[in-house]
């Protein structure tokens, strides 16, 4: 059995078995962002070596470079990862962040048969982010019957200062009949929106002539920077127009 399924197969056993210098964090890093992460390299016998090694879920261990107890200044590197000594650290520099970076990196220490974990690091790569914060639906102000105009209405609350992404957002309607196994679409805006002067708030609305067949659950859907943000849902009820009187 290698390095990597060992370390794979006994994660658990090793963890419980580590040094009072093992640390675990998390960090958190925008997509496109470099990150850079530390292993002391004080404590090191002449035979230890460092290793930081990666695991994503579903994959098996990945090895991203090794140092020596030994002052080295070899870098081990390819386009996305980089291994270094750096004073008494060993640093992994990881260039650009991608989404698939996300997982567990951890900084292990071997010596003959001896495997310790000194650091672990949980690293999210979060994507791009909108500036919405909020959807809201109203309902409909009176009852619908067949043959009127019904206005459906939706008001997308935005953030500029949690925008990370350039990208406009589009908003669509669609509709879940309760006779239907899948929404249907309905309609996209254009730039036709009411919004205040901040632009924090606007609203979106559009006309439709009912029948009795149009009843169902009407939602507002956003989609800006990969996303998609889906409103309370609107209930259209269709009542006929005809009392039924019985006999």
């Amino acid at each position: 059995m290698n390095l990597w399924n060992s370390a794979y197969n006994s994660v658990c056993i090793f963890l419980s078995d580590s040094t009072d210098d093992q640390t675990f964090e998390t960090k958190s890093v925008a997509a496109q962002q470099h990150a850079t992460l530390e292993c002391p390299r004080e404590k090191l016998l002449n035979s230890d070596k460092l290793y930081w090694i990666r695991i994503i879920s579903g994959h098996q261990p990945e090895f991203l470079g090794r140092t020596t107890v030994l002052n080295d200044e070899g870098v081990h590197k390819t386009p996305h990862f980089t291994t270094k000594q750096e004073n008494e650290i060993f640093i992994l520099y990881i260039n650009q962040t991608q989404i698939n970076d996300t997982g567990l990196y951890y900084c292990i220490r071997t010596s003959w048969n001896n495997m310790i974990f000194l650091r672990g690091v949980f690293l999210n790569v979060e994507g791009p982010q909108s500036s919405i914060s909020g959807i809201i639906q109203a309902p409909p102000s009176a009852a619908v019957h067949p043959g009127e105009s019904v206005s459906l209405q939706c008001s997308v609350l935005s953030d500029s200062e949690k925008k990370t992404c350039s990208e406009d957002y589009r908003v669509h309607w669609f509709r879940a009949g309760s006779h239907q196994s899948h929404p249907s679409f309905i309609y996209t805006h254009g730039n036709n929106a009411g919004c205040g002067k901040s632009s924090q708030k606007c609203f979106y609305s559009f006309s439709k002539k009912v029948n009795v067949s149009d009843a169902g659950t009407y939602y507002c859907a956003v989609a800006a920077c990969g996303e998609v943000m889906i409103g309370n849902g609107t209930k259209l009820d269709i009542k006929s127009k005809f009392r039924k009187f019985s006999w």
